[in-house]
């Protein structure tokens, strides 16, 4: 099993990339995030990689993080939704933004990407719903989200959670906060309104 691959940067377009590793060339799929993140050919790179064995080739799908690799790993566990299928929910959406449309159950918005039709995009939803957090997913999938933006959603969701709302409930209550108060930054804030809401 290719793990990840570390060396030269050969040549890369939107859809692959080469690497060369010990005067081997190894040919690598990736998702356009990926593509965004590579050096110019010519730099020193490390692809993490997903290696799939099949009877009739052996292709290697590359990832410029591990967050990416697992959602890869994630969508091509759905029945009905292959490696490319894959790369383009990938390449269309953060991954914090495709945890976001599992958790809220948005298949229309996952319908979106090019090669996923509705069916598929609810397929997805219901057969990932279990294995994505719905808090981390708010907290990763809030648009413009910094790190610190990130940790305070998840404190104060996990906060409201350990007040006795249920997970669920905690994500819609930060929510309505976040919309109607832009201003609140911090946990405090955001738990406070939400009480108040």
């Amino acid at each position: 099993m290719i793990v990840y691959l570390h060396g030269i940067l050969a040549e890369k377009t939107p859809a692959k990339a080469v690497v060369e590793c010990g005067g081997v060339g190894y040919e690598a799929l990736i998702p356009l995030s990926t593509y965004e993140r590579l050096p110019a050919t010519g730099g020193e790179t490390k692809l993490l990689t997903y290696h799939e064995v099949r009877e009739d080739a052996q292709l290697l799908y590359g990832f410029a993080s591990e967050p990416e690799r697992d959602l890869f790993a994630l969508l091509v566990s759905v029945s009905g939704v292959g490696p490319k299928i894959a790369l383009s929910v990938i390449s269309g959406f953060s991954v914090g933004e495709v945890h976001l449309c599992i958790a809220n159950g948005d298949a229309k918005r996952l319908a979106t990407v090019k090669g996923v039709g509705k069916k598929t995009a609810e397929r997805i939803v219901v057969e990932l719903r279990d294995k994505v957090n719905p808090i981390e997913a708010l907290a990763n999938g809030t648009a413009d989200a910094g790190k610190g933006d990130k940790q305070v959603l998840r404190d104060a969701m996990l906060a409201l959670s350990a007040l006795g709302f249920a997970d669920d409930a905690a994500k819609k209550m930060v929510q309505s906060v976040l919309s109607a108060h832009p201003e609140a930054t911090d946990t405090e804030s955001i738990v406070k309104l939400a009480l108040k809401g």
